[in-house]
């Protein structure tokens, strides 16, 4: 009892470790965000005066212009008054001189006088001026505008939006997360999603857990994250509304289980012409012999036998302990068996591989048996060696299947049904199913000469599996010939 209260102390005192370290960051948060603040405020004033300065410039060129226009009317108009009474003067002097003529025949000589005067320039002036001197209409008034600033405040936070955790969805490995807001909300531009991957069915609790990713600009209430591998048991997710300027606070995270199986390839247990990495197997023809020379270095140096591999690894157990795949199974195994449920993953090879095949075991089989060949293992072979080849196998009874092979094989297990089916990956087209009565766990195996596989797993079964498996389970079961009844 008191070693439980000890632990439970102890998970205790790590989780106010984390919330500690996560107040800091809170508090450093606030102080980079107020600066931030400052200086976007500066930013959208200094913005508004440039905006004031531009539009003064404006408006002070437009009443320059409007002087510029009036003056030089009024100058033209000035002008010509100042033509027109040089012109008169002329004219009076000379109708001046005229009355003063007492000889006719001088009299004769200006008799045209009062026909010029008449059509004297200075009759067809207007004396009105052209332009008023008045510039009211270049007046302005800004009491709106200083009003409508005064009115400015700092720009509303959205509120944060709430998940509708009824209308999420998980399958086929996507993720369709919907969301409302409290409220409407006009102002709203746009939404940010966040997810990150746990094994926790709340909030991660251990420092180094998965930070979130984002997903960001949403427009719709409504997204779905497609193509994710789930190798943890559950996903966080998380929204935020945001306007032009600003984020709301996030909504209160859900979280949403993500089963699927997930497994890796045992390296320790394949075949020595195998080259294994985490979830990709190569052929390699000299790997057996150079593996070979160093280990027959180590014991040709060492004083004792060599021991035995350990059976306490989980992997170890997994394999029951046994040796290494030898002779001609150049086969490797998965390291996490399936015991109960329903199960999918998929399988890639490359375009030059000869020959490999794809199916599961039970543990220990021996290190010469192969795929297909034994009552304890299942599968489906491909033979590209001269010519194509494509059949199932099991209990060393083979049937040719007269289908073209799919460059991705998906293998779908249903360990409590008893059916163990291949896909098309691609097209989710049946290939073979086998039925019977799994009495034991199941191992993933895989067998391959020249060339390469590469194994998805974290994959759910998808929808259309699921659609297929309840037909063909209507219609009865397949290939009663390779059906083994445990």
């Amino acid at each position: 009892t008191l070693q439980r209260i000890v632990s439970t102390l102890v998970n205790k005192n790590d989780e106010i470790h984390n919330f500690i370290d996560l107040l800091n960051h809170t508090i450093s948060n606030v102080q980079v965000n107020s600066s931030n603040a400052i200086s976007e405020l500066d930013e959208e004033f200094d913005g508004l005066y440039s905006v004031l300065h531009e539009m003064k410039g404006s408006m002070a060129n437009t009443i320059q212009q409007e002087e510029a226009r009036k003056i030089q009317a009024l100058q033209d108009q000035l002008s010509q008054c100042s033509r027109a009474l040089e012109s008169s003067e002329e004219l009076l002097e000379l109708a001046v001189q005229s009355l003063d003529i007492k000889n006719p025949v001088e009299l004769l000589e200006v008799e045209n006088i009062d026909w010029i005067v008449t059509v004297a320039s200075a009759f067809r002036l207007s004396l009105k001026p052209k332009v008023s001197d008045s510039m009211t209409h270049m007046m302005v008034d800004f009491a709106l505008e200083k009003r409508m600033l005064q009115a400015v405040k700092f720009l509303p936070v959205p509120k944060a939006p709430e998940i509708d955790v009824a209308a999420c969805l998980v399958a086929d490995n996507c993720i369709t997360i919907s969301w409302r807001m409290p409220e409407e909300d006009s102002r709203i531009d746009h939404f940010v999603l966040e997810y990150r991957k746990t094994n926790f069915d709340g909030l991660p609790r251990l420092k180094g857990e998965q930070r979130w990713e984002l997903v960001d600009y949403i427009k719709a209430t409504q997204y779905t994250l497609s193509g994710l591998k789930f190798d943890t048991k559950y996903m966080n997710l998380r929204v935020q509304a945001c306007n032009k300027a600003v984020a709301g606070e996030y909504s209160d995270p859900v979280t949403l289980e993500t089963k699927a199986f997930v497994f890796s390839l045992d390296s320790t247990s394949s075949h020595l012409n195998l080259k294994v990495e985490d979830n990709y197997v190569e052929w390699d023809p000299t790997g057996g012999k150079g593996q070979e020379k160093v280990k027959g270095k180590e014991n040709k140096n060492s004083n004792t036998a060599s021991p035995k591999r350990s059976t306490n690894s989980p992997r170890a157990s997994a394999r029951g302990g046994r040796d290494r795949f030898a002779g001609e199974s150049y086969t490797v195994l998965g390291d996490t068996a399936v015991e109960s449920g329903q199960h999918y993953w998929e399988v890639r090879a490359q375009k030059d591989c000869k020959s490999y095949s794809v199916g599961v075991t039970y543990r220990n089989p021996g290190k010469f048996d192969q795929l297909g060949k034994t009552n304890s293992s299942w599968c489906i072979h491909i033979n590209n060696w001269l010519q194509t080849t494509f059949s199932a196998k099991h209990n060393n009874k083979a049937k040719t299947l007269d289908i073209p092979v799919p460059d991705r094989i998906g293998v779908y297990c249903d360990f409590d049904g008893g059916q163990l089916s291949f896909y098309n990956a691609n097209s989710k087209a049946l290939l073979h199913t086998f039925r019977t009565k799994f009495t034991q766990p199941l191992l993933p195996g895989f067998m391959i000469w020249c060339g390469g596989l590469t194994v998805s797993t974290g994959l759910q079964v998808p929808s259309a599996v699921k659609t297929l498996q309840k037909s063909e389970n209507g219609l009865g079961g397949s290939t009663s010939s390779l059906n083994n009844v445990a």
